[in-house]
C-alpha cells in the first residue's frame, strides 16, 4: 500500500503535500503556464501518483501566479495546431481528473483559456478568480474545444450556454463563470487557493475516504445512468459501506465531538 506519492522533479509542475492534501501547481510562469513543454505527460503522471497514495485524500490543481493556464503553447506559431503527432488525442490528458478516486479541486487563480479552462472543467470542484478571463476559445483559432468539453459543458451549464461558450469562443470573467454554473465560488484572485485548501483540508479530515470515492464515481457516472441505475448504485454503495467500521466511526466521532479516525482506503468499495 502506497502511503505518500513518490514524486520526481517535474519541469512544468510544482507539487507539494500539506498533510493529506496534494497541491499541483502548473509552473511555467514565463509562459503564463501555457500547456506545453511536457505538461500533458507530467500532469497525468502526477495525477496517477497522487491517486495511488493512500495518504493523499484531496488534490488541488492551481497555477503559478498570475495565471492558471493561458491555454495551448503558441510558440510554434501557425504550426501550433497542424502537427498532431502519431498518438494525438484531443482528450487533453490520458488521466482526466474525474477518473481519480480523490476529489480534485481546481483553484483557478487567474486566466484560464482554451485547454486551461477545459482542464479545470475535468475537476470535481472549481473556484474562480473574479477578475481573470475564461473561455474555450478554440473556434477562434481554427479548432474546436478539447478535453471532453463537448461532453462536460452541456451537462454543467445546459445546451444553450454550452453552445454560446463553444461556438463563440468568447471570454468572460469569474462572476459570469459561476453564474453559468462552471464553478461554485468566485473570489478575489489571492483568496482562490486559500479557499480551495480550506475546503480540501476539511474534506481530508472530516469525510470518510471510501464514501467520498464512491460518491465522486457515482456523480460522474450518473451522466450516463437513468434514475433506476443511480438508485441501484446508491443501494450497492450503502450496503458496502455499512459493512465497514467507518460507518460506525463517523457516528462515534460526532457523538464524542472529536475528529474521526477513518480506517477505510480512498477507493470506491464497489469497484
Amino acid at each position: 500500500m502506497t502511503t505518500r506519492p513518490d514524486l520526481p522533479e517535474y519541469r512544468t509542475l510544482r507539487v507539494t503535500v500539506d498533510k493529506s492534501v496534494a497541491i499541483i501547481a502548473l509552473d511555467r510562469p514565463q509562459q503564463r503556464n501555457a500547456f506545453g513543454g511536457g505538461m500533458r505527460e507530467e500532469l497525468a503522471d502526477a495525477y496517477r501518483r497522487c491517486d495511488a497514495a493512500d495518504a493523499i485524500r484531496v488534490i488541488v490543481l492551481t497555477g503559478a501566479p498570475p495565471a492558471f493556464c493561458a491555454g495551448a503553447d503558441l510558440g510554434a506559431g501557425d504550426q501550433t495546431f497542424t502537427e498532431p503527432g502519431e498518438e494525438f488525442s484531443a482528450a487533453g490528458l490520458a488521466v482526466p481528473a474525474w477518473t481519480l478516486a480523490k476529489p480534485v479541486i481546481a483553484a483557478v487563480n487567474g486566466h484560464a483559456i482554451g485547454i486551461g479552462l477545459t482542464l479545470a472543467l475535468q475537476c470535481d470542484i472549481r473556484f474562480f478568480a473574479a477578475d481573470a478571463r475564461y473561455g474555450v476559445v478554440q473556434a477562434r483559432r481554427g479548432m474546436v474545444g478539447d478535453a471532453y468539453s463537448h461532453w462536460v459543458l452541456p451537462r454543467l451549464v445546459g445546451l444553450a450556454n454550452a453552445a454560446e461558450i463553444l461556438l463563440s469562443g468568447a471570454t468572460f470573467d469569474g462572476h459570469r463563470a459561476v453564474a453559468l454554473g462552471l464553478g461554485s465560488r468566485v473570489l478575489p484572485a489571492d483568496q482562490v487557493l486559500p479557499a480551495a485548501l480550506e475546503l480540501a483540508h476539511d474534506i481530508a479530515v472530516n469525510t470518510a475516504p471510501m464514501s467520498v470515492a464512491a460518491s465522486k464515481r457515482l456523480l460522474w457516472d450518473s451522466y450516463d445512468l437513468d434514475r433506476t441505475g443511480v438508485g441501484a448504485r446508491e443501494t450497492e454503495i450503502h450496503l458496502r459501506l455499512m459493512a465497514h467500521d467507518d460507518a460506525r466511526e463517523g457516528v462515534r466521532a460526532y457523538v464524542e465531538r472529536r475528529d474521526p479516525r477513518w480506517t477505510g482506503r480512498p477507493v470506491d468499495p464497489t469497484s
